[in-house]
């Protein structure tokens, strides 16, 4: 239905207005598309808040979107930024383990958005969160409110990190 719904908006040309359509939208839109009316990066934060859900994981869509951000943000290496994550949102849903454990805990907040994972991407989740090395410190030492922030993340610990959480 999305798809259809972008035919229609774009059978006169892009729209000039196109940051005021629904997020969900713009998947069905090439980022070459989106450069008349704004810049890669612009579209890129805009996809980084779409429900990327609506296109199916591991789905070839999906992964030329990641590779086209990645080049939009000339992350050449496996190492993401706080600054590059904000942008990327949603999509670092699907970046790959090695991703996540180069980039350290700057990706933990916008992964706890991921309705589901892929085992490497779990198993990178609790590397990272073993090194104890991130913002949210060691497990031992985290609260409420850190767990509030990270909830979506709980099923992907484990027992050894779970057992480290003070009750």
């Amino acid at each position: 239905q999305l798809r259809c719904l972008m035919t229609m908006v774009t059978l006169q040309g892009i729209p000039k207005d196109l940051d005021s359509y629904p997020k969900d939208l713009l998947l069905f839109l090439s980022p070459s598309d989106y450069a008349t009316t704004g810049s890669c990066l612009q579209y890129f934060t805009n996809i980084g808040k779409a429900n990327l859900d609506v296109l199916q994981r591991e789905s070839s869509q999906r992964k030329q979107l990641l590779l086209e951000a990645l080049a939009c943000l000339k992350i050449s290496g496996t190492r993401v930024n706080e600054e590059n994550a904000e942008i990327l949102g949603r999509l670092v849903c699907d970046l790959s383990g090695e991703y996540i454990r180069n980039s350290g805990g700057i990706l933990l907040k916008q992964l706890s958005q991921c309705e589901s994972f892929l085992p490497e991407q779990e198993e990178a989740v609790r590397s990272v969160i073993s090194s104890e090395n991130t913002e949210y410190g060691p497990p031992s030492a985290w609260s409420a409110s850190t767990l509030n922030e990270l909830s979506a993340l709980i099923p992907v610990f484990g027992h050894s990190i779970l057992q480290k959480i003070p009750k």
